[in-house]
C-alpha cells in the first residue's frame, strides 16, 4: 500500500467538496445546461482530474501516477457507456431538461458514497483472498460478452429498486418542479423525480459490478482507485449534457469497451496466477495497460465519428429528455398538487 500523506487526502476531500458545492450553486433552480456551458464544465473537470494526477506523480511517484491515470481513463470510458442508460431513463420518464442536472448531481453524490464502500470492501477481500481475482476476471469476461450482444430494450420502471419504492410510497402522476414529495388530498406522495433518482442510483449499483473489478486490476491501493473513480464521476453531469443528442453516434464504443474489459480480465488472471500458482507467470505492466486503454478508446471513438452508420434507436433514445415540464407517461393530475 502507498504511504499517502494526510495532506494529499485532505486536498482531495476539499477539492471534491468545493467542486460539488460550486456546481450545485452554479446550477440552482431549473437551470438548463447548454452545449457551450457543458463543454466549459467538462474542460474544468478534466483539468481538475489531470491536475490531481500531476500531484500524484510528483508526490507518490511515477508508478502511482501511471496507475491513477490508467484507472481514471478506464472509469471515464465506462462512464460514457453508462450515459446511454441515463438517457434511456430520462427519456422513459420524460424528465424535463431543467430537472436533469439535479438528478445527475444527486446521482453523483450517491455514486461517490457507494463506490467508496464497494472499493474498500473489494480491496479488503482481495487482500485476504487472492482467489477472488479469478471471480473478478470472470465478471469482466461476462461483461465484455454482454457488451458485444445485441442491445435489448431496457425498462427502468421494472427495476427492483423502483418497484420497491412504488410499494413503499404512492407516486404522483406529474412532476412538481424539483420537489420529491407533494401532498394531495392530505396524502404525502412521491413525485416522478424521486422515481428517476431511484432508477439512476440502482443503475449505478449495477455499473459498479463492472467498474470495481476493472479498477482493482489496475491498482489495489484505496487512494488510487477511489480518487480516480471520484474524478471520473465528478464530470459525469457536464459530460451527459455535452454529449446529449450525440450518444447514438458512438456506435463502436461498446466494442472498444468490451476489448478493454477482456484485456483487463486477462490482466487479472495473470496477476492471480502469478501470486497463487508461480511467479514465472508474467504480469502485464501498468504502463502497457494505460497504452492499451488509450489506443482502444481513441480508436473506438474515432471510428464511431468517421463511420457512424445507421442510428441505433435502442440506445440514447430520449438523450435530451423532455423540453417541457409535462408529467411522465402523459398523465395529468386532476388539479395541481399542494406544496410538500
Amino acid at each position: 500500500m502507498l504511504e499517502v500523506p494526510f495532506w494529499l487526502w485532505a486536498a482531495f476531500a476539499v477539492t471534491v467538496a468545493v467542486s460539488l458545492t460550486v456546481d450545485l450553486l452554479a446550477h440552482r433552480g431549473e437551470h438548463v445546461l447548454g452545449f457551450k456551458e457543458a463543454a466549459a464544465w467538462s474542460g474544468l473537470w478534466i483539468g481538475l482530474a489531470l491536475g490531481f494526477g500531476c500531484a500524484v506523480f510528483l508526490v507518490l511517484g511515477t508508478a502511482a501516477g501511471t496507475e491513477y491515470t490508467t484507472a481514471w481513463l478506464l472509469e471515464k470510458g465506462l462512464a460514457v457507456d453508462n450515459l446511454f442508460v441515463f438517457a434511456v431513463i430520462f427519456g422513459y420518464f420524460q424528465v424535463p431538461r431543467a430537472y436533469q442536472h439535479r438528478v445527475l448531481f444527486l446521482g453523483v453524490v450517491g455514486a461517490l458514497v457507494f463506490r467508496g464502500v464497494f472499493l474498500f470492501l473489494g480491496i479488503a477481500v482481495v487482500s485476504r483472498f487472492t482467489a477472488v481475482l479469478f471471480v473478478f476476471a470472470a465478471v469482466l469476461f461476462y461483461s465484455a460478452y454482454k457488451l458485444l450482444q445485441e442491445k435489448k430494450s431496457f425498462d427502468p420502471d421494472r427495476s427492483l429498486a423502483v418497484r420497491a419504492l412504488r410499494k413503499i410510497v404512492p407516486v404522483h402522476d406529474a412532476y412538481a418542479g424539483t420537489r420529491f414529495f407533494v401532498r394531495e388530498h392530505g396524502r404525502r406522495m412521491a413525485t416522478p423525480l424521486l422515481v428517476v433518482i431511484t432508477a439512476i442510483e440502482a443503475a449505478d449499483l449495477v455499473f459498479a459490478v463492472d467498474s470495481v473489478p476493472a479498477v482493482l486490476a489496475v491498482s489495489d491501493d484505496l487512494f488510487i482507485v477511489y480518487t480516480s473513480n471520484a474524478f471520473a464521476i465528478l464530470g459525469l453531469r457536464a459530460l451527459y449534457f455535452l454529449l446529449a443528442g450525440l450518444l447514438n453516434r458512438f456506435r463502436h464504443l461498446d466494442t472498444g469497451l468490451a476489448i478493454i474489459l477482456f484485456f483487463i480480465g486477462v490482466k487479472l488472471l495473470l496477476q492471480a496466477s502469478h501470486e497463487m500458482i508461480t511467479p514465472a507467470i508474467p504480469e502485464i505492466p501498468v504502463h502497457v495497460s494505460l497504452a492499451v486503454i488509450v489506443v482502444v478508446l481513441a480508436a473506438s471513438v474515432l471510428l464511431s465519428l468517421l463511420r457512424p452508420g445507421a442510428p441505433d434507436d435502442t440506445r440514447g433514445s430520449g438523450a435530451g429528455g423532455s423540453d417541457d415540464s409535462g408529467p411522465s407517461h402523459d398523465r395529468k393530475p386532476d388539479r395541481p398538487p399542494d406544496d410538500g
